[in-house]
């Protein structure tokens, strides 16, 4: 009798906390205080040193043959404390060290790879060294890891599971072995020129990896020019490479963010720097560091150390003459609060799209075409545009984006279709041009954008439907 009653009581307390555990599943926006905080900590640095010290050092090409031999490596007098105080010399808060580049040679005692420096004439960790060297003089560290990895044929259309599994093991290695790191700075992913997709190693997987491991650790990717200033995709900090054409926006809305120049023509070393002029330190102050941290944005400037590891002379004068002209006066302006990013695969992606007549040949498909710089126009003739997303069958999601080329919608409603009728998701104004949508978990078949009032002619750059694991 007692047994049958504690299963009754059971099975009532399991119907009660039911919609607390869906709740818990399907899971809203999660707060974004602490994420914000870091955010705000990474643009008061202000000002700090890149470092591409790797195989490309000792083969005069930022883009060395990845079969180099690692007998190649070896900088008979590296010293990262002269890095560190160069650093300091400029009044720089932080290093970034390049752990391994597009080539996949690794400068850490790694155990996923045989290329590596402890197999190198070297063998020393130069990521210890660097870490230890910099800690030591009162700078914070970062670290960069390049996704593309030429050297295990880590490139597109040839990615295997084998690969993701290396990239894990070895970022493992860097967030465990070498202390606090304060952000990590990914490349050669989604870029034009790597065609290695979030998809082919999944950004979810990998983000949720590096915070598994440090929760503070931020994450950003170097292609950050792909996506609209507007918009947090696929990173925690905007970036720009500002030697690739990539500038910040005056107009846009204020993000926290990250733009990068060499101190010399190019990111590694090469046999005509020592003699070569170098950025002049009052163009280094007032046309990068000044401006940039007026609009939120952290100015990292990459040194170069040479085949004996360490810096050119002319480098270092000219890091001593931006110390002497540029001091870090403390915290910006206060960022305002932001949305965590866009982090999970777009399943609306070339989905089958339909929607109220297009002007001309800006037809339904350019709004979810992965291509921000195309986009889906109502035919002007048209009093209620209407897009919508056919997934053919029911999919999970839980966040919608809407991306406009020009900000011209301002009340709309977002629906979805549960099989039996059309669902709302959303009803209002927002005059944002990223309209971002987070809400619990739906299950649906299609789903739909129904424009209420716009200033202009609509037009959606942009249709985006995730499932985030939240």
């Amino acid at each position: 009798m007692q047994t049958i009653k504690r299963k009754i009581t059971f099975l009532l307390l399991l119907i009660t906390s039911l919609p607390a555990i869906v709740a818990a599943q399907n899971g809203l926006p999660i707060n974004n205080e602490k994420l914000n905080q870091l955010q705000q900590q990474f643009v008061d640095l202000r000002f700090g040193m890149f470092i591409h010290f790797n195989m490309p050092t000792y083969n005069n090409a930022d883009w060395p043959d990845p079969e180099a031999s690692p007998e190649m490596f070896n900088p008979k007098k590296l010293n990262a404390d002269q890095w560190a105080k160069a650093a300091k010399s400029a009044n720089m808060t932080y290093g970034c060290l390049t752990t391994k580049h597009h080539s996949g040679f690794c400068i850490w005692d790694t155990k996923s790879t045989d290329y590596n420096v402890m197999n190198s004439p070297y063998k020393k960790d130069v990521v210890k060294q660097f870490t230890d060297a910099f800690r030591a003089n009162g700078l914070k560290v970062m670290l960069y890891y390049s996704i593309l990895d030429t050297h295990h044929k880590l490139r597109p259309n040839q990615i295997e599971h084998k690969h993701i599994e290396m990239i894990k093991t070895q970022l493992t290695e860097l967030l465990t072995k070498y202390g606090k790191i304060e952000a990590l700075i990914i490349d050669g992913w989604d870029a034009p020129w790597s065609r290695i997709s979030y998809d082919d190693v999944p950004f979810e997987d990998i983000y949720n990896l590096v915070k598994s491991l440090q929760p503070d650790c931020l994450l950003m990717d170097l292609n950050g020019a792909k996506y609209p200033a507007e918009g947090l995709y696929y990173t925690d900090i905007k970036t720009y490479e500002m030697g690739a054409g990539q500038r910040l926006s005056k107009d846009s809305k204020r993000m926290p963010a990250l733009a990068c120049l060499p101190i010399n023509s190019a990111w590694f070393w090469k046999t005509d720097f020592p003699t070569t002029p170098v950025r002049e330190a009052a163009k280094i102050v007032n046309e990068n560091i000044i401006p940039l941290n007026d609009a939120s944005c952290n100015f990292i400037l990459n040194v170069a150390p040479n085949r004996d590891g360490l810096i050119d002379d002319n480098a270092l004068a000219s890091l001593k003459e931006v110390g002497k002209l540029w001091k870090n006066t403390g915290p910006t302006t206060k960022l305002s609060p932001l949305e965590a990013p866009i982090i999970s695969s777009n399943i609306a992606l070339r989905a089958p799209a339909n929607g109220s007549w297009s002007d001309d040949s800006a037809i339904y498909d350019f709004a979810n075409d992965d291509n921000f710089h195309s986009s889906w126009q109502s035919s002007p003739g048209v009093k209620a545009p209407w897009y919508e997303i056919d997934f053919k069958k029911d999919k999970p999601f839980n966040t919608i984006v809407v991306f406009e080329e020009q900000s011209n919608i301002s009340k709309y409603r977002l629906e979805y279709w549960d099989g039996i009728a059309w669902k709302p998701l959303y009803s209002g104004e927002n005059k944002s041009r990223m309209k971002l949508h987070r809400f619990n978990r739906v299950w649906g078949s299609k789903v739909r954008i129904l424009v209420d009032a716009s200033e202009h002619q609509v037009s959606i750059a942009e249709f985006q439907v995730f499932d985030e694991r939240r």
